[in-house]
């Protein structure tokens, strides 16, 4: 355990919390995976912090809203939440901490690109967020959504409506019809990354990817968006 505390001490730097009760920490990280080929506890994996963190990321995400968009409506602050907590969202903000890098996942499950999936990284993230909740109080959990989640919210608001964005913007320009093309596809099928090309007036101008074809999707329409923007 000690190793294992000495290797997570970088997560901690990163995150600016520095735990108590370091069991905790190391509970965030660990993939059920894991569990299973380590032979521990069922309950030892990171999925009851994760329900929790969910619930305490909801809240923060709600005050900070409420309090910082005094004049939007109900509605319209639901979407924006959506926006921010959404499994894409997340996984980015995973990644920004090194999140991948710290997790304790099964040999298959990692050999498999564990490290990079955005289910795993994004639960590995409200696991953390609720193991800084039961460590340090609300107040510390709230500290870290507000620095890392809660941040730089046009281009995640930009990014959870991409291809109602930028079909306005086709529209707008009538440079033509927008259309998705799938270009490829690669891994075993319960790890697939999908390819998709977006196409403006017939013409190429972007490629995402993704662990469906409508994530896939998603990112080329935020690609081609930036694009756009930069013509402008």
């Amino acid at each position: 355990m000690k190793r294992r505390l000495e290797i997570l001490a970088g997560l901690e730097q990163r995150s600016g919390y520095v735990f108590r009760d370091k069991s905790l920490l190391f509970h965030a990280m660990v993939h059920s995976s894991y569990i299973n080929e380590h032979h521990m506890k069922r309950e030892d994996n990171n999925e009851r912090l994760e329900f929790l963190g969910d619930a305490v990321l909801e809240l923060c995400s709600s005050d900070f809203l409420y309090r910082e968009y005094p004049d939007r409506p109900e509605g319209e602050l639901t979407r924006f939440r959506a926006s921010i907590v959404c499994e894409p969202t997340l996984a980015r903000c995973a990644r920004e901490l090194g999140i991948g890098s710290y997790l304790y996942l099964g040999k298959g499950e990692d050999a498999e690109g564990g490290r990079e999936r955005d289910s795993i990284l994004s639960d590995a993230l409200e696991a953390l967020i609720g193991a800084i909740y039961l460590d340090g109080g609300f107040a510390n959990a709230k500290e870290f959504v507000f620095r890392f989640v809660m941040n730089d919210l046009e281009h995640k608001k930009l990014f959870y409506d991409s291809k109602t964005i930028l079909q306005e913007l086709v529209q707008a320009r009538q440079e033509g019809g927008l259309s998705y093309e799938l270009s490829g596809e690669e891994g075993p099928d319960h790890a697939k990354v999908f390819h998709v090309r977006a196409f403006v007036g017939g013409t190429a101008v972007s490629e995402g990817e993704g662990r469906t074809k409508k994530a896939a999707e998603q990112m080329a329409a935020y690609r081609a968006i930036l694009k756009l923007r930069e013509k402008e």
